[in-house]
């Protein structure tokens, strides 16, 4: 990897989150990620590789239609009372691979949690939950309840099970 990093094929790159959480005073669950792919990064919004099955996971839970663009997204999210962002807000990142992030600085939760009435914080797959539990819980005192990733990553992972497993946001929306 060394020999990568120094021809610049993998090479860690300073990465902004490019995009603003979404929530409102009425949101009571917050979802986290830990930080946008590539493709949500080029794309302009949470969740954008079409492999990702977040957002059929979500639309499943309320037997709703799979939102296709941004405004559609935000709506589905909202309407429900779910909140979203990464835990992260930059990083040195090699291409979407939660594995090779450094120098992480946390988002400042405190935005979403003093204006809602947050219930339960989520994380979406086991790296969310460890950056959450290192760097946010020790601020916000929450604990997070780890979900199984909707990345393509965790192929071994069905949609219909996943959509079982995330079916425990449905008791805190409410």
């Amino acid at each position: 990897m060394r020999k990568q990093e120094e021809h610049g094929e993998d090479r860690h790159v300073h990465v902004v989150h490019p995009f603003a959480p979404v929530y409102d005073s009425h949101s009571r669950v917050l979802v986290l990620g830990t930080f946008p792919s590539v493709k949500s990064r080029e794309n302009q919004f949470y969740y954008g590789h079409p492999r990702n099955r977040f957002w059929k996971v979500i639309a499943g839970l309320w037997e709703e239609p799979v939102p296709q663009t941004a405004d559609e997204k935000k709506k589905l999210l909202l309407d429900h009372r779910i909140a979203l962002w990464d835990v992260i807000t930059s990083c040195d990142i090699i291409g979407s691979s939660d594995s090779s992030i450094r120098n992480p600085e946390p988002a400042p939760l405190e935005q979403i949690l003093s204006l809602a009435d947050i219930r339960q914080i989520f994380g979406n797959g086991q790296k969310a939950c460890q950056l959450y539990n290192r760097y946010s819980r020790p601020k916000t005192g929450k604990e997070i309840i780890g979900l199984p990733s909707t990345s393509p990553a965790n192929a071994s992972c069905s949609l219909e099970r996943l959509t079982q497993e995330w079916k425990i946001l449905i008791k805190y929306c409410k």
